[in-house]
């Protein structure tokens, strides 16, 4: 079987610009763009107006969009390519049913999420028998920088590492309480790699805390994080700690030989 080549090996012939353009205008649809003009998706994606028409035209033949001849939006075939990765990637296979437990012995939400570039993206999830409402769903995005499961994640590289990865960050304010100064996020992070969680009290969201720790595959390497979030006024930071974090723990230590 033909090795897949790294991006630094891929020659002009390897990419297929056609298909990059189509991906494309599919990440341009999100929640606050449920439906888009042509002339919407052409701006948005930096394409001419005549290559996003054929793009939207190809991906409402495969069934990916649909149209009322003006405004495009996805349609729910697109779940399809989540849901391949949800069943194909073995960290959310194996993780789904301790986040379960977890969940259940926290009553709270339970979620596991990836680092991909300076974000982390939330892959499963789990929640008590009882009512919940949050923001947090599969497919949700943070920054790293200032999430507890994007600071147990960046806990995987050596110093040096992380003052390449924070340097090339963008660090915003998502809450008064955000940590932007790279230099404090930096050392933030590397106390938490001793610790061997993260703490983030407000700083993602709005009277949001939540505590994570790495999931770690056979090997040692960080490949993922979990983390318990609540609102500030029901858990407190103590309560974090004495309660949630021995069940996190207890958790990454069940699937670490599992994960290859």
């Amino acid at each position: 079987m033909p090795k897949i080549k790294r991006d630094d090996e891929l020659s002009n012939t390897d990419f297929i610009e056609s298909l990059d353009r189509g991906l494309r205008v599919i990440e341009q649809f999100g929640a606050d763009t449920r439906a888009m003009t042509l002339s919407d998706v052409a701006k948005a994606t930096d394409l001419p107006r005549a290559t996003a028409r054929r793009i939207l035209f190809t991906l409402e033949r495969r069934g990916y969009v649909s149209s009322d001849g003006k405004m495009f939006a996805l349609t729910p075939k697109v779940l399809t390519l989540a849901g391949s990765y949800m069943t194909s990637n073995q960290i959310v296979t194996i993780l789904q049913p301790v986040l379960d437990q977890v969940s259940n012995a926290a009553q709270e939400i339970s979620s596991l999420a990836v680092l991909l570039g300076p974000e982390v993206v939330f892959v499963a999830r789990a929640s008590p028998a009882r009512v919940f409402s949050s923001g947090i769903d599969l497919g949700y995005r943070l920054p790293a920088y200032c999430s507890s499961v994007g600071r147990a994640m960046l806990g995987r590289y050596s110093n040096e590492e992380l003052d390449k990865t924070i340097s090339e960050m963008t660090l915003t304010a998502m809450t008064p309480f955000t940590l932007t100064d790279k230099e404090a996020v930096k050392a933030a992070i590397i106390v938490d790699r001793e610790k061997g969680y993260s703490l983030v009290d407000r700083e993602a969201e709005p009277g949001f805390r939540s505590i994570s720790v790495p999931v770690r595959r056979y090997d040692g390497t960080i490949v993922a994080a979990i983390n318990i979030g609540a609102h500030v006024d029901r858990v407190s930071t103590g309560e974090m700690i004495d309660r949630f974090l021995p069940l996190l723990r207890e958790a990454a230590a069940t699937v670490k030989p599992l994960l290859l």
